[in-house]
């Protein structure tokens, strides 16, 4: 699960108080702050992380590692007066502490295999190759720690994640806006587990938390049985490329009504003739509905570049994926009419051509000119019906 922890040491005072209730609200994972007070006054449903600014205290007599400028940081650490640690209190359940050389992640290691006080996550400011071996490191020896970026490429976060896949503490990334925390947790495919964020409003964290409930749902398919297919001339035809490879299970659901869609399949598996696409879905004719995230329909012919759509498997699994194109030619249509098995009609219209096809139940690929009456569909039935594309409780009917 994703999650992220909301910054205070730079939101604007005027909207302090405004975003921590945001937080509490929103049910935001964590809560930084160098202030062990304000953080004392948080319910413990979330986690409240004091942030210290002194590097972690190397232990007396051990060697200075050998890191250049980590050296003098180090010993600026081991001389520090108590005063610049952070105290903690009742109201803290984590400490967050900067460390810039590997004695420092030692000592940090060290304080939480003691067990004997509050748990310590640890800060890394990736700037070099030096750091980012360092928050490699880190990544598998800390229960959480956290790293900022310094370079705006995502090549460092990559090389992070993949060393730290077996690890098992937390992986927390600082983000400077909402569209870099979207993109921060798909790198990979697997992303940064969570991230640090710094609002200006609490604005920001309600959208923070609609981006981490952005998740594609589980779709109970129906099975559709044919009962009648006919040819009906020519009309436009859409076909769906995207970003993403499909599985062999796997397509997009369209229907010329919005109440029913038949699951269309993907061009995963081998065509005589023509070499696969496995990007590609021969969806329908251009005035068909396509089911895309958050249950929202748009037509075949609104499908575009940049538009998202919901993947969906034969056991109802689903994925967003990215339109790159869609692709629309005149060419000859068959009409598929079934029925489910509460009598409703769902109907859709494809290129009538061998190629095209359709998944059964078990994922069974079906091409749509050897259907025949009472062959077994897989598709789903939507209790909504469809203003604009989204749900709406109004009468409507469609024939």
């Amino acid at each position: 699960m994703r999650f992220a922890w909301i910054d205070l040491r730079e939101v604007p005072r005027p909207q302090l108080q405004a975003v921590v209730d945001a937080a509490v609200h929103a049910r935001m994972a964590g809560v930084v702050s160098a202030d062990a007070e304000l953080l004392g006054t948080l319910p413990p449903t979330v986690t409240r992380v004091l942030a210290g600014g002194a590097p972690a205290a190397v232990p007396a007599g051990k060697p200075a590692d050998k890191g250049g400028k980590g050296d003098r940081e180090a010993k600026a650490a081991a001389d520090a007066k108590p005063a610049d640690k952070p105290s903690t209190g009742a109201g803290v359940d984590l400490l967050l502490r900067k460390f810039t050389a590997q004695d420092e992640l030692d000592a940090l290691a060290a304080e939480n295999r003691a067990a004997s006080g509050t748990p310590v996550a640890g800060f890394v400011d990736v700037r070099d190759d030096r750091t980012l071996q360092l928050s490699c490191v880190g990544a598998m020896a800390l229960p959480y720690t956290v790293i900022h970026f310094a370079d705006p490429t995502k090549i460092p976060l990559e090389i992070v994640l993949a060393a730290a896949e077996s690890a098992e503490g937390k992986l927390v990334t600082v983000v400077g806006d909402l569209e870099e925390a979207a993109i921060v947790f798909d790198v990979l495919e697997r992303g940064s587990d969570g991230i640090l964020f710094t609002p200006r409003s609490a604005d920001d964290v309600f959208a923070l938390a609609r981006l981490l409930e952005a998740t594609t749902p589980q779709l109970e398919l129906s099975t559709l049985t044919v009962e009648s297919i006919r040819h009906v001339g020519l009309g436009d035809r859409v076909c769906v490329d995207t970003c993403s490879h499909f599985e062999e299970d796997e397509g997009i659901l369209v229907g010329s009504y919005s109440s029913g869609f038949v699951l269309c399949c993907s061009e995963t598996h081998p065509l005589p003739y023509m070499p696969t696409r496995p990007f590609r879905v021969n969806a329908g004719a251009l005035h068909s509905y396509t089911l895309g995230p958050d249950n929202r329909t748009n037509y075949l012919s609104e499908v575009g570049s940049g538009s998202a759509l919901l993947a969906v498997g034969a056991d109802g699994r689903t994925r967003r994926v990215v339109v790159g194109r869609a692709k629309l030619e005149s060419r000859p249509l068959l009409e598929i009419r079934t029925h489910a098995e509460d009598g409703r009609l769902v109907s859709l219209t494809v290129q009538d051509d061998w190629h095209v096809r359709v998944l059964g139940p078990g994922g069974k690929v079906l091409n749509v000119t050897e259907l025949r009456t009472g062959d077994e569909l897989l598709g789903y039935l939507a209790q909504d019906k469809r203003h604009v594309g989204l749900p709406i409780g109004e009468f409507c009917k469609e024939v």
